[in-house]
């Protein structure tokens, strides 16, 4: 999984803008169903973003992030307050709807 740079991860941000969120983390954390849910989401759209709903603490959300990028196989393309926009390309070239420069 190769990093995104500086300009890719604006250029998602930007896409993302008018999305509304796909899946909401709340007090039950990262359960297996959260987990597909967000999967299957990323598998249609390639680009989603979540929303933080008990986790306000900036640790508790980084820790969540980095868990959530590494059992999706995923790229944070960044965090606005309580949201953040995640992005991964579909491994069918043929279904892949963003193009990355």
């Amino acid at each position: 999984m190769t990093q995104l740079t500086g300009a890719q991860r604006k250029y998602l941000r930007g896409l993302a803008h008018s999305l509304n969120p796909s899946a909401f983390v709340g007090a039950k954390g990262l359960t297996t169903a959260l987990i597909q849910e967000m999967d299957n989401a990323l598998n249609a759209s390639e680009l989603i973003k979540i929303k933080f709903i008990d986790h306000k603490e900036k640790d508790v959300k980084s820790a969540l992030m980095e868990e959530i990028s590494a059992r999706l196989k995923c790229h944070l393309a960044g965090t606005i307050g309580h949201v953040a926009v995640l992005y991964r390309c579909h491994p069918d070239p043929e279904k892949r709807k963003i193009t990355l420069a």
